[in-house]
């Protein structure tokens, strides 16, 4: 296993990042350089999160070269359209005090992304981004995008833990040569993640934890993973994925975990399209 992959447009992008949703913007600069510290290169925020200034700050004053830092941001539902991604692609560079993206993703298969992802096409041409991609697309709403574009989106990032494990999306992914990133590796600890014991017990036989498992289980797949926590042991711990391997019996126990359903969000459910289109004015995390 390496610490990086290779995009289909030959970018290079570590294989785990750190999240910055829910980060409030006051503590999210020092959270962030913490981070950095710890070793990680990948900061993943949004939009829609508000703390890409503090995301900026800690980039500028980290220590590390720009160009061994890669960082990702997202166009939300309101920022859809052609004219309304490159407004929001200029107000994200701003706030992130940066002159390029390395990632710039449409957050949600809502609204207008057709006329962004022409926008993003544009951006990505004239060298403002070096990779781009989307973010919650399904299997039949990713493949139908991918007809339709001229350029192929690079990564999709998607919820993905062993209760949700998406065999389809990623053997579909694989074909269209788009990078799978897995958004709340953890599922925020919903529905006994933690408590898992076949996880617990994977953890014992190899001296980790399940959290360092749950990552693992990812990146032995080839899934990118983008773990968040605010306390600086964690975020050491998450790091200490890359010495030790799962076993294939490993690999099947934890196969046996999924429940084939979301624990944060689902696209196809009314109350969940009506979250997120709301998402901005009232931050419910789910309706699941």
């Amino acid at each position: 296993m390496t610490e990086t992959v290779k995009l289909s447009n030959g970018v290079s992008m570590p294989m785990e990042g750190f999240g910055v949703f829910q980060i409030p913007e006051q503590e999210c600069e020092q959270v962030i350089r913490n981070a950095i510290e710890s070793g990680y290169r990948l900061i993943d925020t949004a939009s829609s999160y508000q703390n890409e200034e503090a995301v900026g700050r800690a980039v500028k004053t980290c220590g590390i070269p720009r160009e061994e830092l890669f960082i990702t941001t997202k166009a939300y539902i309101q920022e859809m359209g052609y004219d309304n991604t490159m407004k929001a692609f200029e107000d994200s560079l701003k706030r992130l005090g940066l002159d390029y993206l390395d990632l710039y993703l449409i957050h949600m298969p809502f609204g207008d992304y057709y006329g962004s992802w022409r926008a993003m096409e544009e951006l990505y041409r004239a060298g403002r981004i070096r990779a781009i991609g989307v973010c919650n697309f399904l299997p039949d709403r990713l493949l139908d995008f991918c007809y339709n574009v001229e350029i192929k989106p690079q990564v999709n990032q998607i919820e993905r833990h062993p209760h949700y494990q998406r065999a389809e999306d990623l053997q579909l992914m694989e074909e269209l040569g788009v990078q799978p990133e897995a958004w709340a590796p953890f599922a925020e600890g919903l529905k006994g993640m933690f408590e898992e014991p076949v996880l617990m017990e994977i953890a014992a036989k190899h001296q980790k934890t399940p959290a360092q498992i749950l990552l693992r289980w990812n990146v032995q797949q080839g899934v990118i993973v983008i773990p968040k926590s605010v306390h600086r042991e964690r975020m050491e711990e998450n790091r200490k994925i890359w010495d030790f391997e799962l076993d294939a019996e490993d690999m099947q126990r934890i196969a046996e975990l999924d429940k084939n359903c979301p624990s944060m969000l689902d696209t196809r459910k009314i109350s969940e399209i009506r979250r997120v289109y709301d998402y901005l004015n009232n931050p419910v995390l789910t309706s699941l």
